[in-house]
């Protein structure tokens, strides 16, 4: 019984009783409405007959007087589907016709019945019962004469359509109660197991979806959409879960050397250039802390959108080849060379300092991780390609296993598992951002596919640009 309620209560058919309502309403109006203009249409054919009847008798009266007026109307009352013919004298006895009795006060009034009258035939039983209409003429002599029609025709019809009338009302609504059964059994079947792996979300498996069938109703529509929101919310929870887990793991040693350097200052009694460098060594530990909360900073706001607000036209061409000369000597004393490929006059609309940064990370990176091949290079190259600005840079070192190049742009993930390399392993998740703050992407590809050792990495910034 709990299942019926909660199968009437739902909108599919609560909308089919709507429906149904509606179309039994016209229904009716219109079958109505066809009635009457059918019974019209038949009143008006009867008079019209009855009409035609009585010029014709009229014409055998004044040919042949009351005999020839007897005559015709005997001949004609025994023809089959005959009219109603009576004759009577001016106290209403009837004396010639087919009928046996009228109804009392039809003939006292000339002209057309007012309302239908009941009769009966000369050779019918007494218990039947029935109606016509009727003109009555008055004769110089006083006599009556009455031609009629009977209306069971017309009874039949106004029947017929009435019980057709309630079949179709009595199909139509066991239609319905069958669509209310089915349709609504089957939404509430598919609401059961949203239900069910609501419950299972709530409970924590964020794995679970919303079935969908592949129908492409409105249920399809919507567990579409609650999926796709459920996965990106399964995203944002695994990467706050990966986030967590590295900082608690990066933070957590540059902490502890840093309280053990300020402890082992407490107790040194050592000179005060031991003391000094310790205090040194602590500030660096210090600002490398800083640098990484800075960081995770500007990635949350870069992720956030704040910065759109300062947007501009950058000269894209200048910041690479600034950016170039600027690590030109960090480049060197590294032993890499440095070497640009820029194409000049190049402008987008975007974030002058984040793109700066962005191409200083990647310039950094590829410094730190071209590796030991024997002649390092890292080339900076901007151009377009159709509708996009591409900002690569690009080294000949061991480059990144293509089933890492997803792990590396996460925020904390860095390939040097012991981290003997310094960075905070955010600067490839800073790129990503600030390239999709711009309404591009960060791919990485290898710089030399062809090379067997040392592909190098291309990391590639692919902008709009304007046109």
């Amino acid at each position: 019984m709990s299942r019926l309620r909660a199968m009437l209560s739902t909108t599919a058919v609560r909308l089919s009783a709507l429906y149904l309502g509606l179309f039994a309403l016209c229904a009716v109006a219109l079958v109505f409405y066809v009635t009457a203009i059918s019974e019209g249409m038949q009143r008006d054919r009867t008079q019209d007959a009855i009409a035609n009847e009585l010029r014709i008798v009229a014409a055998a009266y004044r040919g042949g007087g009351v005999a020839g007026l007897v005559r015709i109307i005997e001949r004609r009352s025994r023809q089959p589907g005959a009219n109603l013919y009576a004759i009577a004298t001016p106290t209403g006895e009837l004396i010639a016709g087919n009928i046996a009795s009228l109804q009392p006060g039809v003939l006292d009034a000339e002209g057309w019945s007012a309302l239908p009258f009941r009769y009966e035939r000369i050779g019918e039983t007494a218990n039947e019962n029935h109606r016509a209409l009727a003109q009555v003429v008055f004769l110089p002599n006083g006599m009556r004469l009455m031609v009629g029609r009977d209306l069971g025709e017309r009874e039949q019809v106004r029947g017929l359509v009435r019980q057709a009338l309630v079949m179709a009302l009595a199909i139509m609504f066991a239609g319905a109660l069958a669509i209310w059964f089915f349709v609504g059994r089957r939404a509430l079947k598919r609401i059961d197991h949203m239900s069910e792996a609501s419950k299972k979300i709530l409970a924590g498996d964020l794995s679970q979806r919303l079935p969908v069938n592949g129908s492409g109703d409105e249920f399809d529509r919507l567990s579409q959409s609650l999926n796709t929101m459920l996965g990106r919310i399964e995203r944002l929870n695994e990467g706050l879960r990966q986030v967590s887990d590295n900082i608690a793991h990066d933070l957590k040693t540059p902490l502890t050397r840093l309280r053990n350097r300020a402890e082992a200052a407490l107790v040194d009694d050592g000179s005060p250039a031991a003391r000094q460098e310790a205090l040194e060594q602590m500030i660096a530990d210090s600002d490398q802390l800083i640098r990484t909360f800075n960081a995770l900073l500007m990635i949350s706001r870069v992720e956030a959108g704040s910065s759109t607000a300062q947007m501009s036209d950058v000269d894209l061409s200048g910041l690479a080849q600034d950016a170039t000369e600027l690590y030109e000597p960090l480049a060197e004393e590294e032993g890499v060379k440095l070497t640009a490929q820029i194409t000049p006059g190049l402008t987008i609309r975007g974030n002058r300092e984040l793109l700066a940064q962005s191409l200083s990370n990647l310039i950094d990176n590829a410094i730190k991780y071209v590796g030991d091949v024997p002649e390092p290079e890292i080339v900076v190259t901007l151009s377009r390609s159709g509708n996009e600005v591409r900002l690569a840079v690009s080294d000949n070192g061991p480059g990144v296993p293509a089933n890492r190049r997803e792990d590396v742009v996460k925020r904390f993930v860095r390939l040097d598992e012991s981290r003997s390399k310094p960075g905070t392993g955010l600067g490839l998740s800073l790129v990503r951002a600030v390239a999709a703050l711009h309404g591009g992407q960060l791919l990485l590809d290898d710089a030399q596919p062809e090379a067997t050792e040392n592909p190098g990495l291309a990391a590639i910034m692919a902008l709009p640009g304007e046109t």
